[in-house]
């Protein structure tokens, strides 16, 4: 029989009543129904698209990967599933991961308690009963006890405002909702709009599809060069036999993957020696060597912005040793601070524009003035384009829950607080005023700064414990503190201030800056999951302290 949250074995309720409803269908969603069904909450998972994926599932543009280690960027919990699935690749793809997802849902038996096609729009708390009340967009009610936000950091697509754009009478593709048909781009003139991760992977498939790519820059990235491969023929199972000693390092690495990431190339290089003392040579060394990851291999280019700024000179000149045309090389030169954007996988980017079919447009110095019938008109002349493709961004870590109407104690919008003050959270899982919700990954929580995977399990394990805990002492909320909040962001914030992170010259989603308006906040905890999962640990050991209990 099921036990509500305040200790007392109920009924299984009506269809619409619950301990515990989850946000969200993706890789923290599935995690968290499946660990509380097993504690023994009543519970269901409300997802707005027509089946489980979250991200991986519309974000299914040509290229799409995964930019840490397949048998890593992979649960944990189940020693079973990590055995049963077979990996193909070194870095998984965007299918590869989304058949996965679906693989976990049919072993766990967990579709029939998520309800599909089900977009949360409102919540309300109810203070009185302790509960949240939940309403979707298709006029749907839910009542809980708790509500889990796994909503995801990278969910919500920023849509471009460009003038014109629903007069194109070509095609228009978003990458963040990709058809989920082939799209054949054989013989057609392509544009793409945005050089972030989701740029820098879509557009080398692209170029070799298209008769013509123009590539609409305005932020030059930085990026990693990677070569993804299959693996060899018993490769794979040599790895899983070793599974315990790769979790057990992935468990004890701060970013949560121990194997080769983007993240941990980071992580090495802040145990090279300093740029600003090398010499002439060693630099040019460092780049004959090793290419672009020469130019940013320094220990001193996270601490130091001068050094930062030196590191991007000696990019500019590796860039240019690899792009042939030195004017397009120099606009694929970054100016802003490397790390302050996430790093992004290379697979043959700047060799893709040696290409005769693919051209960049440098929006710093030739913007964009709208779109046309035909095509993209900027200030120095007009591109016919059969097809655009916006790859512009997310509104990450907040947008998803800013979007629903939240209302905590006393009526309080959690849009409004964190437009007004900032993505205020304690521990990166709950905000005071709103007792009884936790989120997955909210800012101030590891989050996109290690492995996305890794990070979720400690979260979901640590609000299933809570929940546990809460059920054992009788318990109806949980609530955290505003002094705690507060201790908490200037820990997070006193982290980062070191760092070229905050930088003024810093725009990127970590922060908030490539959203207008947005509150500007560094949203991640850089101190690495051990770390984390010992301060989570010691909080809740000590009866959930900087959390009020009722």
């Amino acid at each position: 029989m099921p036990l509500t949250p305040d200790g007392r074995a109920g009924s299984a309720g009506s269809a619409h009543d619950f301990d515990v409803v989850v946000i969200g269908a993706g890789f923290s969603g599935l995690y968290a129904l499946h660990r509380f069904r097993d504690s023994g909450f009543r519970v269901r998972v409300l997802e707005k698209a027509h089946d489980v994926g979250g991200t991986w599932l519309f974000n299914r543009y040509p290229g799409a990967r995964c930019d840490i280690e397949s048998i890593e960027y992979s649960y944990s919990f189940c020693k079973e599933i990590e055995q049963e699935w077979v990996w193909t690749e070194t870095m998984p793809t965007q299918p590869e991961i989304e058949a996965y997802l679906n693989f976990v849902a049919d072993r766990l038996d967990l579709r029939h308690d998520i309800a599909f096609d089900t977009e949360v729009v409102s919540m309300t708390y109810d203070e009185h009963a302790a509960a949240w009340g939940i309403e979707t967009a298709a006029g749907e009610s839910f009542v809980a006890s708790y509500v889990v936000a796994a909503s995801g950091i990278l969910s919500v697509p920023l849509e471009p405002a460009i003038d014109g754009m629903d007069t194109f009478t070509g095609t228009s593709l978003f990458t963040s909702r990709w058809p989920a048909e082939d799209v054949d781009l054989t013989g057609k003139r392509v544009g793409v709009i945005g050089t972030g991760s989701t740029g820098v992977q879509l557009i080398p498939v692209v170029a070799r599809q298209a008769e013509r790519l123009t590539v609409f820059q305005r932020s030059p990235a930085y990026t990693l060069p990677w070569q993804v491969r299959a693996f060899e023929p018993g490769e794979l199972d040599e790895l899983k036999s070793n599974y315990g000693q790769i979790r057990a390092a992935q468990r004890q690495h701060p970013v949560g993957a121990a194997r080769l990431s983007a993240f941990s190339v980071l992580l090495d290089m802040l145990t090279k020696p300093p740029l600003k003392s090398a010499s002439r040579e060693d630099r040019l060394r460092a780049v004959d060597e090793n290419g672009v990851m020469g130019a940013l291999s320094w220990g001193d280019i996270f601490f130091d912005i001068e050094a930062n700024q030196m590191a991007a000179e000696l990019y500019g000149e590796a860039v240019a040793r690899i792009v042939k045309d030195p004017v397009t090389a120099a606009g694929l030169t970054p100016t802003h601070p490397f790390g302050c954007k996430r790093p992004i996988i290379d697979q043959g980017y700047y060799q893709t524009f040696n290409r005769d079919n693919v051209t960049l447009v440098d929006l710093r110095s030739d913007a964009i003035v709208g779109v046309t019938p035909a095509g993209i008109r900027t200030e120095q002349g007009i591109h016919e384009l059969d097809v655009i493709i916006y790859a512009t961004g997310f509104d990450a870590m907040t947008g998803a829950l800013t979007r629903m109407d939240i209302r905590g104690r006393g009526g309080r919008s959690l849009a409004e607080f964190w437009g007004a003050e900032g993505p205020y959270s304690y521990l990166g899982i709950a905000v005071a005023g709103f007792p009884n919700l936790f989120i997955v990954q909210a800012p101030g929580s590891p989050s996109a700064a290690t492995n996305f995977v890794a990070a979720l399990e400690q979260h979901v394990e640590w609000i299933d414990d809570c929940l546990c805990y809460l059920r054992a002492h009788t318990h109806r909320t949980i609530e955290a503190l505003p002094d705690a909040q507060r201790d908490w962001i200037e820990h997070t914030t006193a982290l980062v201030a070191p760092t070229v992170l905050v930088h003024p010259t810093c725009n990127s989603w970590y922060n908030g800056g490539n959203v207008p308006g947005k509150k500007r906040m560094y949203m991640g905890y850089t101190a690495g999951i051990p770390e984390y999962r010992r301060r989570c640990d010691e909080i809740a050991a000590a009866g959930y302290t900087g959390f009020a209990l009722g």
